[in-house]
């Protein structure tokens, strides 16, 4: 079952034009149930103009503030983005799944690691989360942050990343990239690109010395800075990245729709949730599992259905399904038998696929 509780926002705060936070009551009966690990998300739901709409959005606070906050930027017939960013207000009531998310590494306090960590825009919210955690629990570890944004006043939560540097001084270290405003340097004006990441790997990351990175950002610049990274040394475990989706790339569409030709005419399919099962025959309106049950009355975990955020997971037991895409999943997961059932093209004449994972 889909487990959301009705949580009471307590604070709105316009961090820039096109962002606002939001900071929830937390009560005291669920603080255990919303438990989170730094870098995690929380799927909200509500129903906007008469319809239900989930997203999923990090937590940009950190588990040891006691707080629970996420940060939404307005995006272009953004459905909920909007809405929290015009209409939300505080005292509203909204739906939210408990965290989830593996975007974090345990924390060791007895260690004195070397992180470093790339954002882009709104892909601040987790990083700043594991910053702040970081710091916290780990006295004698250190952080480059490449921070990447349009100009100056569309840096998200500026003072609050300014206050950890001179708080935390001489383990924090913040280089800002800016597109659309020159700066004194060159290379900090534009995006990344391979020659700006080689530059960094030459002269002002100790690759031998980084023990993690985290990146967080659009698609195309995660597995840039990622793939420069691999071919400068570091270690492609050390490296951790969350997908903030804009939409699957024509090449993906492609994959998706040779995937889809895949798919067995009527499936039997069998859910298993909560140690209950539900089963449901596929039909011609749908391609993936996670509709297909839906369609049938199921009721699941879901959010983002673009193959991003992962709640949607689940493992095959039995039967074989093909996944269109898979922005979410590790490898080492894939080869668990996890799938993200909003991708899962079922092949087989009989599928069983466990949430309860």
């Amino acid at each position: 079952m889909t487990d959301f509780y009705p949580i009471r926002v307590s604070e709105l705060v316009k961090e820039t034009k096109d962002c606002v936070s939001i900071t929830f009551d937390m009560p005291t009966n669920l603080r255990d149930t919303f438990l989170y690990k730094q870098g995690q998300y929380l799927t909200l739901k509500k129903d906007i103009e008469g319809k239900e709409v989930r997203r999923s959005y990090s937590l940009c606070s950190s588990p040891v503030e006691d707080k629970w906050q996420v940060a939404i930027k307005r995006i272009d017939q953004g459905v909920f983005s909007n809405y929290a960013n015009n209409q939300l207000k505080s005292g509203d009531l909204v739906e939210i799944m408990p965290p989830n998310g593996n975007f974090f590494v345990e924390v060791d306090s007895s260690k004195a690691k070397n992180y470093i960590v790339f954002a882009a825009g709104s892909g601040i919210t987790p990083i700043l989360s594991i910053l702040k955690t970081h710091l916290v629990k780990e006295p004698n570890s250190t952080f480059q942050l490449f921070y990447l944004n349009r100009n100056a006043k569309s840096i998200i939560f500026k003072e609050e990343i300014e206050a950890l540097r001179n708080k935390y001084f001489g383990r924090v270290e913040i280089f800002y990239f800016l597109t659309k405003e020159q700066r004194d340097i060159p290379l900090l004006n534009g995006r990344f690109t391979v020659e700006k990441i080689q530059e960094l790997t030459r002269n002002i990351i100790n690759i031998p010395n980084v023990d993690e990175c985290f990146v967080c950002g659009p698609e195309e610049m995660i597995f840039l800075i990622r793939d420069e990274l691999v071919n400068a040394g570091l270690s492609k475990d050390k490296i951790h990245y969350e997908l903030f989706f804009s939409g699957a790339s024509e090449e993906d569409k492609k994959k998706a729709a040779k995937v889809v030709d895949h798919k067995f005419e009527g499936t039997k399919v069998t859910i298993i949730d909560g140690g209950k099962e539900f089963h449901f025959i596929m039909d011609d309106d749908n391609d993936n599992i996670l509709d297909g049950a839906l369609a049938s009355g199921a009721d699941l975990p879901f959010a983002c259905k673009g193959g991003v955020c992962s709640t949607c997971k689940c493992r095959v037991v039995e039967g074989a399904v093909e996944m269109k895409i898979n922005y979410a999943l590790e490898e080492d997961e894939v080869a668990k038998g996890l799938v993200l059932s909003c991708q899962a093209v079922p092949t087989t004449e009989k599928v069983v696929v466990d949430f309860d994972v």
